[in-house]
């Protein structure tokens, strides 16, 4: 761990994982399988929803999930240095995809005009949006728990 108090070494590290967050979104669709991408490039709030298959959408989301998960994951442990906050926020990011998981597929088998809300549902899974609320979350934490 003492190469890891190198603060300059730290910040090029995290600076190294953004860009992986940001290659993983320029990829999407050639790593990913989601026929909801074009869906909601479009007209999605007066369209159909697109055919799809469940178990690749599952595996994909999953994967999407998990990857930006690993990566929201080291960064937090190189902002704050603290396993137990990085195993915490692990878990946060478990209990909130089985949530979120679950919310999605059952707005997509049992809604067919829920399609605002199928849209937020599925940016928390496919976009590291939990990692801009955790990060100012366990640094405010830190800070009340220094007073």
């Amino acid at each position: 761990m003492p190469l890891l108090q190198n603060r300059n070494l730290r910040i090029f590290l995290i600076a190294i994982l953004v860009l992986l967050l940001v290659s993983v979104r320029a990829f999407e669709s050639v790593l990913f399988y989601d026929p909801f991408y074009n869906y909601f490039q479009s007209d999605y709030l007066h369209g159909e929803f697109p055919k799809y298959d469940g178990v690749a959408l599952f595996f994909g989301l999953t994967f999407r999930y998990l990857l930006n998960t690993a990566i929201s994951l080291a960064i937090i442990q190189l902002i704050f240095l603290d396993r137990s906050l990085t195993k915490f926020a692990g878990l946060l990011y478990l209990f909130l995809f089985v949530f979120l998981i679950a919310v999605f597929f059952l707005i997509v088998r049992f809604s067919d005009s829920n399609n605002f809300v199928l849209f937020y549902v599925r940016r928390f899974l496919i976009q590291p949006i939990l990692l801009l609320v955790f990060i100012p979350a366990f640094y405010f934490q830190k800070q009340q728990s220094k007073k």
